[in-house]
């Protein structure tokens, strides 16, 4: 290993090695230091992890903390208009991944039942449901189809309403809501904006879950009485955001992707079998959820380097999962690969607690998709697609495909 790059002043987001794997000066940085310093915007001095090996260290050491109003949290790209951070954030009551034990433990055992392998098992046939009806929609419009739109975004904003109990016709709000709070390079009053929006929204939610409850993940939280309206919110934010925009993303892009690899396409069309392997391939391969801050709340070490107590921490989980030392050819789209072990839904005791109902619609939209159209095709150029790198989970705007 070399330490020749220089330390990064900042992280470019531009995706110039393609639509689909990090950043050239990130892949530098990984070959070069796993860990490496990293200086942020406002001059603070913090670290960058890159390596696969050194992620899923971080991501499993407590002392990394996930609280945001420990110390001061440094961003890459602050809202236009926000002040540099000179103080810790305020905890946001029932936002549970930006939270340690014995809280963040409190609030997630409170929902691991509602997440079981079991449980997820048993709604496996009503998703299927849910896609071949939104595939009959897709099969009726006149074409081109913008796909994001028409069936990546509608599939899991269904299943997640359902399930937390939102009703799927105030959509709008909330979906339109997510994707303004979610832009990077947001203007502060047009971020606190949306949020205010949605909270307002799930706030009045939840009080009509506590007056009347359902049959539904929301009412079952409800009927906890040490759980407060606050706290509730906070996690009906968290769900409902994590259950239709993760998803949603990948299969858009993950679409994209196989568009782009039609030799790998044909051989999942030949053999559906690969379906749940290809699933993990794609997740690995895209990590749309990449970026992920920790605060040092005593020094650490990490990949043989120290970090210092009071540091901001990113981690880059698309790093990791194109990471040569743990995948061979990581930046090549390999259906036929074991792709177990990525780290596209984190690891440790923030890992990705609707993994097992992401994966299920996943399979279902992908499979469905193969299958009712063997000919799909983009509609346009692929270095027209809108991509997402404007956005906090990245994807594609839009993807006009036809058939």
């Amino acid at each position: 290993m070399t330490d020749t790059v220089p330390v990064p002043h900042g992280l470019s987001q531009e995706r110039d090695a393609g639509p689909f794997d990090p950043s050239s000066q990130i892949s530098r940085l990984r070959r070069a230091r796993p860990v490496s310093p990293l200086i942020f915007p406002d001059g603070h001095e913090g670290w960058l992890i890159t390596g696969y090996d050194e992620v899923r260290q971080a991501m499993a050491d407590t002392r990394l903390s996930s609280r945001l109003d420990l110390g001061v949290v440094h961003a890459l790209d602050a809202p236009p208009g926000m002040p540099a951070a000179t103080e810790p954030a305020p905890q946001i009551p029932g936002m549970f991944v930006a939270m340690d034990p014995p809280d963040h433990t409190r609030l997630r055992r409170r929902l691991t039942g509602a997440f079981t392998v079991k449980r997820m098992k048993s709604l496996e046939a009503h998703i299927a449901e849910i896609v071949e009806r939104q595939l009959d929609h897709l099969a009726g419009l006149p074409r081109p189809v913008d796909l994001v739109a028409e069936f990546a975004l509608p599939v899991p904003s269904l299943v997640i309403c359902e399930m937390l109990g939102v009703p799927y016709a105030d959509r709008d709000i909330f979906q339109s809501n997510y994707a303004q709070f979610m832009v990077k390079e947001q203007a502060i009053e047009e971020k606190m904006g949306a949020y205010v929006a949605l909270n307002t929204y799930l706030a009045e939610l939840v009080a009509s879950k506590r007056a009347e409850p359902g049959e539904d993940i929301l009412s079952d939280l409800a009927r906890h009485e040490d759980l407060t309206a606050e706290e509730l919110t906070g996690v009906a934010f968290l769900l409902l955001l994590a259950g239709h925009e993760t998803t949603a993303n990948m299969l858009g892009l993950g679409t994209f992707a196989l568009l782009e690899n039609p030799a790998q396409l044909a051989e999942l069309r030949a053999d559906p079998e690969l379906l749940p392997g290809a699933v993990e391939e794609l997740l690995r391969y895209l990590s749309v959820g990449d970026v992920f801050y920790r605060y040092a709340a005593e020094d650490v070490e990490i990949g043989g380097v120290t970090i210092n107590k009071g540091s901001t921490v990113v981690l880059s989980l698309l790093a990791a999962n194109h990471d040569p030392r743990r995948f061979d050819d990581p930046d090549s789209l390999d259906v036929h690969r074991n792709a177990r072990g990525h780290l596209a839904f984190g690891h440790g005791i923030h890992q990705c607690l609707g993994q097992q109902l992401a994966r299920i619609e996943m399979r279902a939209g992908f499979g469905g998709l193969l299958r009712r159209f063997p000919d799909l095709a983009l509609a346009i150029p692929a270095s027209e697609v809108k991509l997402r790198t404007d956005m906090n989970i990245y994807g594609v705007h839009e993807l006009p495909v036809t058939w």
